[in-house]
């Protein structure tokens, strides 16, 4: 037996080996984990990022809007002009840009002379879409537009093609709009408003291909072209006209209502909700679920950029000067109902794997911002991904409403150019990247990232080049992570999921590292 083959040699030399692979792994040579890498170039701006983006949805749908936001004057409940103050205060600091209004399917059974006059004349409905329950028009044309004053944002009015008329619509832009002297506009200053109101946001029915009229695409764009041609711009309003778009992988709908209509509108619509299932029939639950639910559903909310990029390729070819745009006006989350409520009335929790879901889906359209210039979340308040959940005169701010936050810094904001290398999260033999991001740059120059990490159990480093900037000092940053995957805030503890100051970070020169806990968000400013 030769010297180098002696047991204890060999033993030795195995031993040695195992040491150099343990110190080579802590010197770098072999990486514990993937690393995250990002290069923004800040000196060469895109796109302007909309901040009606950023835009609400308060359709007349269980709580959403009864409840949710009004409560009338009478209320003990604090509030202007029947709109809660609570809720009022907490959405204007969002700095909301629009909000949908009356629907959704509500908006195709809706008939807009039910909600002018005294309340007490106005007519009841039944809400055939939502919970088949009473609808007594106590918030209407003048309530809403109230509503838009208080929170400082602009009105998206969806109107009534499913079950109206071109003439019903075309004397509600009058009624609306027009200040000079005519019998609606006189109507007008009869319920109380002397001046005309500024509505630019317009969409000519919605999901006309189901709910609003199970329309065909064809049939449909020479009715749009109808209602279209009858929507007048009175008195300096210039309207901004939305086509019923269709949702998910349907493209045939898009490409053949742009080809016959498109010279019509200034925009058409794209409808998407993650279903973490999959399946619309048992969708999932919203609140004590474990990491299958939480990975499939930021799995099914990554799929909106497959939709955007491929609808907006279809634009491209009859309007490639992208004038039209993409107007993502429902997305979110959408589980099944919590047990022992109306189902009707789609009330569902907030979890951080919701917040994670805005997050990336904001990524998303901030990334298509050359195309996607209005979107809005469904819904406001209590109802699907709500901001606000609200329980007599209790309130509290869900997980996504601080997504929305900290995404204020993108609004009209200049998107810069961003290269992420991400490692995967990997669950169950699946892949989605660990790692999403947006970057922008706002007039004064800071720079804002806002960065998220998907992954359930691990934390994130990440590396962040920033070229073509002088940035040196951090002004701003806040993180929103939480304990498991499905934290929720709850009214006896509403502050579970919350921001908070966020440290773990260095910044060499225009070198910024990130260290990210496993499902957080964090926003950072850099100047």
């Amino acid at each position: 037996m030769s010297f180098f083959n002696h047991p204890r040699i060999i033993t030795m030399r195995m031993v040695l080996l195992s040491l150099s692979l343990f110190l080579f792994s802590f010197s770098g040579m072999i990486p514990l984990k993937a690393q995250n890498t990002m290069t923004i170039n800040a000196d060469q701006p895109q796109n302007k990022i909309s901040r009606h983006i950023y835009g609400q949805f308060s359709e007349h749908l269980g709580t959403g809007m009864y409840g949710g936001l009004w409560v009338g004057e009478d209320s003990d409940i604090p509030n202007t002009d029947g709109f809660r103050d609570d809720v009022v205060e907490a959405l204007k600091a969002l700095e909301i840009p629009n909000l949908r209004w009356p629907g959704g399917c509500f908006a195709d059974e809706y008939h807009w002379r039910d909600g002018i006059g005294p309340r007490e004349d106005r007519p009841t409905r039944i809400n055939t879409h939502w919970g088949m329950v009473e609808e007594h028009n106590e918030v209407g044309t003048h309530e809403f537009m109230r509503l838009t004053e208080l929170l400082d944002t602009e009105p998206y009015i969806s109107a009534n093609v499913g079950s109206g008329t071109p003439e019903e619509m075309a004397h509600w832009v009058e009624y609306m709009t027009y200040d000079g002297n005519s019998t609606l506009a006189n109507l007008r200053r009869e319920n109380g408003q002397e001046k005309a109101w500024d509505v630019k946001f317009w969409g000519i029915g919605n999901e006309s291909w189901g709910c609003g009229g199970n329309m065909e695409a064809g049939y449909y764009a020479d009715l749009y072209r109808r209602y279209a041609t009858f929507a007048k711009d009175y008195s300096g309003n210039e309207l901004y006209k939305i086509a019923s778009g269709f949702s998910d992988d349907n493209y045939g709908w898009t490409e053949t209502v742009v080809e016959q209509a498109g010279w019509m509108m200034d925009a058409i619509s794209l409808h998407y909700y993650t279903i973490p299932t999959g399946n619309w029939e048992q969708k999932g639950p919203s609140k004590d679920f474990g990491e299958g639910m939480y990975f499939a559903g930021l799995k099914q909310g990554l799929a909106m950029d497959e939709y955007v990029s491929r609808h907006s390729t279809i634009m491209d070819k009859y309007d490639p000067e992208k004038r039209i745009s993409l107007a993502v006006d429902e997305w979110g989350i959408w589980t099944d109902p919590l047990p022992d409520t109306n189902p009707g009335f789609l009330q569902q929790q907030n979890s951080v794997r919701d917040a994670l879901i805005a997050s990336t889906t904001l990524d998303i359209l901030n990334k298509h911002s050359d195309r996607v210039r209005l979107a809005n979340i469904a819904q406001t308040v209590n109802v699907l991904q709500a901001m606000i959940l609200t329980d007599g005169n209790r309130m509290l701010k869900t997980p996504t409403y601080h997504v929305f936050d900290f995404y204020r810094v993108h609004h009209d904001a200049m998107l810069l150019p961003l290269h992420l290398d991400a490692a995967n999260y990997t669950y169950e033999g699946e892949h989605i990247p660990a790692i999403s991001a947006t970057a922008s740059r706002d007039e004064a120059g800071t720079i804002h990232l806002t960065v998220t990490n998907l992954h359930a159990t691990d934390p994130q480093e990440v590396t962040v080049n920033i070229l073509g900037s002088d940035a040196d000092e951090i002004s701003e940053s806040r993180i929103l992570s939480a304990d498991a995957v499905d934290a929720v805030n709850t009214f006896d503890n509403p502050d579970r999921v919350a921001p908070q100051s966020f440290e773990d970070y260095t910044l060499n020169d225009d070198e910024l590292t990130l260290r990210l806990p496993s499902k957080s968000v964090i926003v950072i400013g850099v100047e």
